[in-house]
């Protein structure tokens, strides 16, 4: 491996096409957007072609040799995720369309399960994908939804977990990595206090597979999810990693052809995992695209990304707050990934507005986290959001552009 705090950026930079385009009269884009979804590298995008131009059949139900060929090519793939989350078992690797599916096929299982006087725990810090599915669920079963509270640096308050777990709790959903703060928890006491009580515990890994190396089995959870285009592949897929036994204890999620092993009118039975919660034809381009992500970004070095990203958020945390009029939201102990901030008398929407024709590419708005937004009172915020591939010159021409904006509205 490379030095971890001497990335080729440049050279890395050159694997994404789309980072050397222009915009609005020639100017350079600065791309700030990745909490939101990831440029795709050459590798992904060059494999997409090829799969769909010389490979392309529908898989697991053919004996000709297209369909033998992508079964292994998809399954191989599968693979390729097993490693890149340090997974024990490839079966354990079930693709979905992204995180939002794959917590929704956890909540549904669990739903079943729970009862009136259960409880399920979330944190405040969560993006509504890991919020709405487990209303759902304690709809549905008449538990209760907890909270762990945040501080007002961002963080959560983890001297309160004995306020909030309890023998009730059945359940615990954390993020890794805010969405809309760039909070990086800390697991551990969280998955101690779930231990405590026997509960399952998953982890939203949107935000955090991007960014740092992730190893399952070191974390100590039962679920881990994460999406395909926040980690530089394909749209449309993701995955959820689930510990055997869990996974052999919940239902499927869907019915339909592939997940089963025998059907009558009278009765069905289902596939061994994974296949018992991928019903219908799989987004197969689209894991065989995130295979191809996964592996590239393994051979640039996790370890590699995550201490490049740690100096990268560092100056850009000094530089915005060199900014006079300029208040963040949420200065957390560890950030990764995203930095949220409002401009003096300038409302976020406007904001974006101007440095979009600048050529830098920003996110406003509540992030699909409005409880992160009402706990700091505050309609939005402006997010910067970074990746690997983002450089001291894309934080500095985001500073210059905030300087434009409010000569522009001051």
């Amino acid at each position: 491996m490379p030095d971890a705090v001497a990335l080729d950026v440049e050279r890395l930079r050159a694997d994404f096409p789309i980072l050397q385009r222009t915009v609005y009269d020639g100017k350079p884009l600065v791309y700030l957007d990745n909490a939101a979804t990831t440029q795709k590298p050459r590798a992904v995008l060059d494999r997409l072609a090829a799969y769909y131009a010389d490979e392309n059949a529908n898989v697991h139900r053919g004996v000709h040799f297209l369909s033998a060929e992508g079964t292994e090519t998809y399954e191989t793939a599968r693979r390729s995720v097993q490693r890149f989350l340090g997974a024990e078992h490839a079966h354990e690797v079930v693709f979905t369309r992204g995180t939002t599916e794959a917590i929704n096929l956890v909540a549904h299982g669990f739903a079943g399960r729970l009862g009136p006087g259960d409880e399920v725990v979330v944190s405040a810090l969560e993006h509504h994908a890991n919020i709405v599915p487990w209303q759902m669920a304690c709809e549905r079963s008449g538990a209760t939804l907890r909270v762990i509270p945040s501080l007002d640096t961002g963080d959560l308050d983890l001297h309160r977990l004995d306020d909030v777990f309890s023998t009730r709790t059945k359940v615990v959903a954390v993020t890794h990595t805010s969405n809309a703060l760039g909070t990086v928890n800390d697991l551990g006491p969280i998955i101690e206090a779930a231990r405590a009580v026997d509960a399952a515990v998953l982890i939203d890994g949107a935000q955090a597979a991007p960014h740092a190396p992730v190893d399952v089995q070191a974390l100590g959870a039962d679920f881990f999810v994460f999406s395909g285009h926040k980690t530089f592949g394909p749209t449309g897929i993701g995955a959820l990693w689930g510990r055997e036994g869990w996974l052999e204890a919940l239902p499927p999620y869907q019915g339909g052809g592939d997940m089963i092993d025998r059907v009558t009118f009278e009765e069905t039975t289902y596939a061994g995992l994974p296949a018992k919660f991928e019903a219908g034809t799989p987004h197969v381009a689209g894991g065989i695209g995130l295979g191809t992500a996964l592996d590239y970004l393994l051979e640039v070095g996790m370890e590699n990304v995550a201490a490049y990203e740690d100096g990268l958020i560092a100056y850009a945390e000094e530089r915005l707050a060199e900014v006079d009029g300029l208040r963040f939201v949420g200065t957390p102990a560890k950030r990764a990934g995203a930095i949220s901030f409002l401009l003096d008398g300038i409302h976020p929407y406007d904001a974006g507005t101007v440095l979009d024709r600048l050529g830098v590419a920003v996110r406003t708005g509540q992030h699909c986290a409005q409880p992160v937004m009402d706990r700091f009172g505050v309609d939005g915020t402006i997010r910067a959001s970074f990746a690997f591939y983002n450089t001291r010159a894309d934080v500095d021409a985001l500073v210059e552009g905030i300087g434009k904006v409010q000569a522009l509205f001051g």
